[in-house]
């Protein structure tokens, strides 16, 4: 008899929260076992290694990132709406995947040298390419600013939102829509008062 899907993603949502806060080397089997109520024994059932965890953990984060990420590029937005359509799907997200964020955070610079997670990396290349395209596309159309970089902008971008994962708590006072607006309004429009 096979374990439940039900069964397999609760403990992957044990083993992403002792991960995202204990640190993926300082955890190990029986700390993940721990907490789920189980034998560390049990838990080989249900996976051959916590880097199967880990891996399944990150690839479904950013398999799901990346889905709505591409239906934002395909969409043939502007560059503006395509930087608030991404931000907001960030904050998606963060919403539904805080743990793995926070793991991917603190863990993907170490984890993408090794083979299993050099989507890692590829996933790194390819969200900065996206943002760079949208970033330079609004520039050339005078939809940002001229003296804008690019690359600082998007630095400064995919930090403050990603970062949001250390704090963030599903059901709270704020949706990650809400969220995102307040996030693009600073980003956008600035914090200042203009004359």
């Amino acid at each position: 008899m096979s374990p439940s899907p039900e069964r397999h993603s609760e403990l992957l949502a044990t083993a992403a929260e002792v991960f995202a806060a204990q640190g993926y080397n300082a955890t190990t089997v029986r700390k993940i076992a721990d907490a789920a109520g189980m034998l560390a024994g049990s838990l080989y059932y249900h996976f051959d290694s916590k880097e199967s965890m880990l891996d399944e953990i990150l690839s479904t984060f950013l398999d799901e990132l990346w889905a709505g990420y591409d239906a934002v590029l395909a969409a043939g937005l502007g560059p503006r709406e395509t930087i608030e359509a991404l931000v907001t799907e960030s904050f998606r997200e963060i919403d539904r995947h805080r743990a793995a964020v926070d793991i991917y955070q603190k863990e993907s610079k170490h984890l993408s040298s090794q083979p299993r997670f050099h989507y890692l990396a590829d996933s790194q290349v390819k969200f900065e390419k996206a943002w760079l395209a949208t970033l330079e596309r609004g520039v050339a159309a005078e939809i940002f600013r001229a003296d804008l970089d690019v690359r600082l902008t998007y630095r400064f971008a995919r930090d403050t939102v990603w970062v949001a994962a250390s704090w963030y708590r599903p059901g709270g006072q704020h949706s990650p829509e809400e969220i995102a607006r307040q996030y693009l309004s600073m980003v956008l429009e600035g914090i200042a008062l203009r004359d």
